[in-house]
């Protein structure tokens, strides 16, 4: 299993690296592991859904 840095990770998701830590610091990153001051996140590790987000599907369109 390969392990990557918070700018790594935070590349292949697309937020910022700042984000990604504060995600780990909460234990909302699965086997992310703190080294020093760096954390380390697995490359299989899945983004996790952000609470303030809510779906969508329903919403309505904009009125153009």
């Amino acid at each position: 299993m390969k392990l990557l840095t918070t700018t790594e990770t935070a590349k292949r998701w697309g937020i910022s690296a700042r984000r990604i830590a504060l995600l780990c610091s909460q234990d909302r990153v699965k086997g992310a592991e703190k080294v020093g001051n760096t954390w380390l996140i697995p490359d299989n590790a899945e983004k996790p859904q952000d609470p303030r987000r809510k779906n969508t599907a329903g919403a309505k369109k904009p009125v153009k």
